[in-house]
């Protein structure tokens, strides 16, 4: 079998990119954090009208008939860039809820986090998923919604008491953990760009051996997440899909820790955008399963096998 990415992969996934530097640049999310992670209606529209959302709807149904590789593929550059926002909760809602396609409705979920529902002050509806069906609910439906302070700065949060539980969905792990494939391939960039320059003891920090064991072990991790999330997109398989996520995490939270080792004091200051990646990847290992999660669902498939 063949996993290299066709012409029209890539294509895709540079276009995206370059979307996504065009208008959710630097400048762009250091805005979105001074808003406390408001969602950018203008750029929701803009994605809506790219076909982010609607990526894997049927043609007959606006959508671009395209598969679960090709939405992972989007979901990675999104993660590079940390474009914040419900990504995967209005992905999934597209041709279920109105509006939710073309990026004119912001749509959140309500039990990705146990409890707590990320965008909730910005969402036009909720969606609580049950395998294959949906069902929709609004924040007027809500009342007794608290706001809570997020670890996240660009992902604000809601409690809901009594918060609404359903099985995880598969697609909606991986492309999260398609998320944090993408922050993490973005701090390996960050820590070896930031040591060809930085110079301490009058010479690159890239020269020394334990900067040099750090970026390494970044880049094994990212590309090891990186197969297991590109496998799992053309298997389906859950097992495989569940293990990815747990690959992808580490590769997400331990990459950004190990970034800041690299920037030194630097890294730990809040114009440095590492703290961001750090923070991000800490939230997304929470959502739809955590490791303990996915390690048991491994665990049970390697004793089956036995």
């Amino acid at each position: 079998m063949d996993f290299r990415l066709t012409g029209d992969q890539r294509a895709l996934r540079s276009g995206v990119r370059e979307l996504l530097a065009g208008r959710f640049g630097r400048d762009a999310l250091r805005a979105a954090v001074d808003r406390e992670g408001t969602v950018d209606r203008e750029l929701w529209r803009e994605l809506g009208a790219a076909g982010f959302f609607a990526l894997r709807m049927p043609e007959e149904e606006g959508g671009a008939g395209l598969g679960l590789p090709e939405a992972v593929l989007l979901f990675e550059e999104a993660g590079r860039a940390l474009l914040n926002g419900p990504l995967v909760a209005t992905h999934l809602a597209a041709g279920r809820v109105p509006g939710a396609a073309d990026g004119t409705q912001v749509i959140t979920c309500g039990h990705q986090l146990r409890g707590l529902i990320p965008h909730f002050a910005d969402a036009d509806a909720a969606v609580v998923i049950h395998g294959a069906g949906m069902r929709i609910r609004y924040p007027k439906d809500l009342p007794h919604a608290r706001q809570l302070r997020s670890m996240d700065p660009l992902t604000p949060l809601h409690r809901i008491p009594d918060g609404p539980q359903a099985p995880p969905r598969p697609d909606a792990i991986l492309l999260t953990a398609a998320e944090q494939l993408g922050s993490a391939a973005r701090t390996t960039e960050m820590a070896v760009q930031y040591a060809k320059e930085r110079e301490q003891f009058g010479q690159l920090i890239g020269g020394f051996q334990a900067v040099k064991h750090l970026c390494a072990q970044m880049l094994v991790r990212t590309e090891v997440a990186r197969a297991a999330v590109y496998a799992a997109a053309v298997t389906e398989d859950f097992t495989e899909i569940a293990g990815a996520k747990l690959l992808a995490d580490e590769a997400a939270v331990q990459g950004a820790r190990d970034c800041l080792q690299v920037f030194g004091g630097m890294g730990f200051t809040w114009e440095a955008d590492v703290h961001l990646h750090l923070k991000r990847a800490w939230l997304r290992g929470q959502m739809w399963l955590t490791a303990a999660e996915s390690e048991e669902i491994q665990a049970e498939a390697l004793a089956l096998a036995l």
